[in-house]
């Protein structure tokens, strides 16, 4: 699984491509987890070009917004309609800023 990492000022946006499953999420838990604790201020996971998340996936977005709280901001954003579907039925929706587009995001961060 690859993970692409882009730098826009003073934020770290990830862009997992294809697949978040139980295979590749070790990977971009990794991935995560490095930006994570590098302590950047704000965060930001683009999954524009993610297929397929599983719970495994959705884990590790949780693990990395617990992580980044007190001050730092993070945020997720340009779901395909089946993915922020994954998201609006486990309730990650309710705690998780989410955002239609990239612009969008950078903007409320």
């Amino acid at each position: 699984m690859e993970t692409r990492e882009e730098h826009i000022g003073d934020a770290t946006v990830l862009v997992p491509l294809a697949r978040v499953d139980s295979a590749t999420a070790k990977a971009f838990e990794a991935k995560v987890l490095a930006v994570v604790n590098a302590g950047g201020p704000k965060i930001l996971i683009d999954f524009g070009e993610l297929d397929y998340i599983s719970s495994a996936g959705l884990r590790v977005v949780l693990v990395g917004a617990k992580m980044t709280r007190g001050g730092r901001k993070f945020a997720l954003c340009g779901m395909k309609p089946h993915i922020r579907e994954v998201f609006d039925v486990s309730g990650f929706a309710r705690i998780l800023s989410i955002y239609s587009d990239r612009a969008a995001a950078l903007a409320a961060m």
